[in-house]
């Protein structure tokens, strides 16, 4: 029996990975076969994605499929959600997609909300209030004119699966970002889109996880040297992760890496006061699911921090300099949003505990343990905060995606939380989004046999 391959294409904020997959011997086997660089770039004073040069790596990716030998009967795309991309009426994109972390929504959020009260909004989307969620990025182009002539919206990946087909869709689990789908329903709040003087034909009937998009675009299986059907997968990074949690009842979960998504799946919505003053967001996962969450800064602190180090230290560096300073205890908020763009990460800690009247932190190592351990101590607070809101106790916390690689960050979460950890698999979001493809495909029947796989397949560390 031939092997059958299937291809995710990863994308984050700063890099993008095709990896193939497949199950050989009873255990998934994974081959990262192209990497490109991905980032934000100035054009105009705007921050934009390159959504030519992403495509074109797309591509490139392809090729080296062809060229290792390894052709995939399906391909899917997930990335980072709340970004979307607008097309005219002759499907040509209309200006550029903005990046979230572009400042521009800041002076709508009030007016949207003198439409529809934040209460009201959360109880009808249940996604906490962002500045830089879908629904303000939106009401802000129709302010500035840029959807006079839009016809589509499509969410980052529904593009570029537009891109690759031909064929328009808006995936359900990266809608559920928007703050425009309504949490009972599972579908677009038309009532709310109207409110806001937004046009109810931007937007497609949604599609599930697990849906054929359609098949590569002649010039493109001509240009890569073949052809596959495109599969829709989580597109939604998170969502994917969640899939590859390797425990099959309602696990308590982190999703670590630029962003710490804390939080559980469940089959219902939560949209109490409770959980919106608390910050919690629900999304969409795989099957309908909700995913109830918490988005915490994450990594991007420590990213930050290496950046401005010149990359002088590894993430591995960072983590033993802060075990050497172990006596240095201040903590920050990481959500605070002086730590959202800061223009030096450093200095915003820095100034932080000088705000606070804690030890401001001086070596690299003081400053690394601040950070782990700051995010550490929200963790702590946000199980507090699942198991009031829930109702449900939870003994361990299941840690995936390439933050689980940090040893002490793991220790100090265990520690904080006062629960079990268990770390991997690190590639959860190409694993989630591979079985997705594989469930669409018939290789495995449910989604639970797929975390079994899981757990055969990949080192899963556990820490008390």
């Amino acid at each position: 029996m031939s092997i059958k391959y299937y291809l995710a294409i990863d994308i984050g904020a700063s890099s993008g990975r095709h990896i193939l997959g497949w199950i050989e011997n009873g255990k998934l086997n994974l081959e990262e076969v192209y990497r490109f660089k991905n980032g934000a770039i100035r054009v105009d004073d705007k921050l934009v994605w390159d959504s030519e040069n992403l495509f074109n790596s797309i591509v490139e990716g392809l090729k080296e499929c062809k060229k290792v030998g390894k052709i995939p009967v399906s391909i899917g795309i997930d990335t980072w959600g709340v970004d979307y991309a607008l097309l005219d009426k002759n499907d040509n994109l209309i200006g550029e997609i903005y990046s979230y972390r572009y400042d521009r929504t800041q002076k709508v959020v009030d007016e949207v909300h003198s439409i529809i009260s934040e209460e009201d909004a959360y109880n009808r989307t249940g996604v906490q209030k962002q500045v830089y969620n879908t629904i303000y990025q939106l009401y802000s182009d129709k302010k500035t004119g840029k959807l006079n002539n839009a016809e589509t919206f499509l969410m980052t990946p529904d593009y570029l699966h537009y891109l690759l087909t031909g064929v328009k869709s808006n995936e359900y689990t990266i809608a559920s970002t928007t703050g425009l789908l309504n949490a009972k329903t599972r579908d677009w709040d038309y009532e709310l889109i109207e409110k806001l003087g937004l046009k109810k034909s931007l937007f497609k009937e949604l599609s599930m996880p697990g849906s054929v998009v359609g098949e590569l675009k002649k010039e493109i299986a001509e240009k890569v040297g073949f052809s596959a059907k495109v599969c829709l997968p989580a597109t939604h990074d998170t969502a994917s992760a969640v899939m590859a949690v390797p425990n099959e009842n309602m696990p308590l979960y982190i999703s670590s890496g630029t962003w710490s998504l804390m939080g559980v799946e469940t089959p219902d919505e939560t949209t109490t006061s409770e959980a919106r003053l608390s910050g919690f967001t629900n999304e969409g996962g795989y099957g309908k699911s909700v995913r109830f969450l918490k988005n915490i800064m994450g990594l991007w602190m420590i990213q930050c921090v290496k950046k401005e180090y010149d990359d002088k230290y590894s993430f591995v560096d960072f983590a033993n300099l802060a075990r050497e300073a172990k006596d240095f205890n201040s903590v920050v908020d990481v959500n605070d949003m002086s730590f959202f763009a800061p223009s030096s990460m450093i200095d915003a800690v820095k100034d932080y505990c000088k705000k606070t009247n804690q030890k401001v932190p001086n070596t690299v190592g003081e400053i690394a343990l601040c950070v782990y351990t700051s995010l550490a101590e929200c963790y702590a607070k946000a199980v507090d905060q699942i198991e009031r809101i829930t109702g449900k106790k939870f003994a361990e916390i299941n840690i995936v995606g390439g933050g689980c690689q940090n040893t002490l960050l793991n220790e100090l979460t265990a520690l904080k939380t006062k629960r079990n950890v268990i770390a991997g698999p690190i590639e959860a979001t190409a694993t989630g989004n591979i079985l997705a493809q594989m469930l669409a495909n018939g290789e495995i029947s449910t989604l639970n046999e797929g975390k079994r796989i899981i757990n055969e397949s990949f080192e899963i560390k556990r820490i008390k």
